[in-house]
């Protein structure tokens, strides 16, 4: 049974969709959803980054919340939401052993073979590298 899933999200449908799939199974078993936002950051490395969260940390996860209520109106009950900085899959799967996450839900964008080349795929790098079950919703 699913206790504490996990869910990357971006705004996009496709993680709208993994949340609300997320949200769905939580309420079957009585479990949590942790939302986790990365935002990779480019240039200034470490100090930018650490300068932008103290910045608008607090604000974006309030702001984070509110969206997902727009999709689940009670999500501020069921939800844990964290805003980081980092590689997305990597930062999806640190949240396991750091979390006690036992599951993970994530979106799938359907892109080209080039742009997933330049890209890479968050949920191909997600499923190859997870030792706890992953959901890949379309």
């Amino acid at each position: 049974m699913v206790k504490y899933s996990l869910v990357g999200y971006d705004g996009s449908d496709a993680s709208r969709r993994a949340f609300q799939f997320a949200i769905d199974l939580a309420r079957c078993g009585s479990s949590r959803v942790r939302v986790v936002s990365v935002l990779q950051v480019t240039e200034g490395g470490a100090d930018a980054s650490a300068l932008m969260m103290a910045d608008s940390g607090t604000q974006r996860v309030k702001e984070l919340l509110e969206e997902l209520t727009t999709i689940v109106p009670d999500a501020a009950s069921l939800v844990d939401v964290e805003l980081t900085y980092g590689s997305p899959g990597d930062v999806l799967l640190s949240q396991i052993e750091q979390h006690g996450v036992d599951h993970i839900v994530i979106g799938h964008t359907e892109r080209g073979a080039l742009a997933r080349w330049l890209l890479g795929s968050v949920s191909n790098n997600v499923l190859a590298r997870a030792h706890v079950p992953v959901t890949v919703v379309r």
